[in-house]
């Protein structure tokens, strides 16, 4: 007697677009809100809390008829730096890779001194990215002052 084994995808296949796969469970949200994705018009499915062997837990996002930004990627890496994006092209996976935390972000973040002239003036908030035991912390290019992650 032979078996069958049935494989079902929690989250639905897209044809064409972007899945970030590998996001720690419970920063899925997070990196929907930074995307804008509530006002994306194209097809976005969030899995959230899924299996995953290596990890226990993980979150997911597929976003149909998406190229990400470089910046968007940036942010994405910030968030959660052991995500992986796969592109889609006919259900298929064309390209796969782990995103890389950038060494300095620009625009999509706030620096949390309130006195700095980010928070007043029109100049845009420059951080460099360094990575530490506890982990990711910014510096303000400005003010100097070193945080966690604040996202606009």
């Amino acid at each position: 007697m032979t078996a069958t084994v049935t494989k079902t995808l929690a989250v639905a296949a897209i044809k064409t677009g972007t899945v970030i796969d590998h996001i720690p469970a419970g920063r899925a949200l997070q990196i929907a809100q930074q995307l804008r994705l509530e006002s994306y018009q194209e097809k976005v499915s969030i899995g959230l809390n899924l299996k995953s062997n290596r990890h226990g837990r993980k979150d997911l996002i597929k976003i149909s008829w998406r190229t990400l930004t470089t910046e968007e990627i940036h942010a994405i890496a910030i968030i959660a730096p052991e995500a992986t994006l796969n592109i889609i092209e006919d259900y298929e996976v064309v390209e796969k890779r782990q995103v890389e935390v950038p060494k300095t972000i620009q625009g999509i973040a706030c620096c949390q001194n309130r006195a700095c002239i980010t928070n007043h003036e029109t100049v845009h908030p420059f951080f460099y990215v360094n990575h530490e035991q506890d982990g990711i912390r910014l510096q303000c290019r400005y003010c100097r002052k070193q945080g966690i992650l604040t996202l606009r």
